[in-house]
């Protein structure tokens, strides 16, 4: 069993930056693949970007590719997505997944609680 928690959500400007978090728990996270969805309303969930259990391999969405960029601390059990030049069409609820799978699938084992991003002005 996984729980992750996610922090760092908020709201901001168009154009700015924030950094969202996710720890996890349990001793095994260096074998778990990771990533993060997103909801905004009235659409579908989508995944926004997922991170390779070594780290090593990553994978963007179109829409916030060159913006937004993910990461793993493997000692600190945590997960991150920094998100810059925010557009207000990023507004949504963020969710930090964890796969057992090689990579994250497209529907994986464990989902946090999810954090709001608001980018508006």
């Amino acid at each position: 069993q996984v729980q992750l928690v996610e922090s760092g959500g908020g709201l901001v400007q168009p154009g700015g930056s924030l950094r969202l978090s996710c720890a996890a728990s349990g001793r095994t996270f260096s074998r778990y693949a990771m990533g993060w969805f997103r909801q905004a309303p009235g659409k579908e969930r989508e995944l926004v970007s997922k991170i390779s259990s070594s780290g090593g391999s990553t994978y963007y969405a179109d829409s916030v590719k060159g913006r937004f960029t993910i990461s793993r601390d493997n000692p600190k059990n945590t997960v991150y997505l920094q998100m810059n030049s925010l557009k207000p069409e990023d507004t949504a609820v963020y969710y930090c997944v964890a796969d057992s799978y090689i990579v994250v699938r497209e529907r994986p084992d464990y989902w946090g609680q999810g954090t709001q991003v608001t980018v508006s002005s």
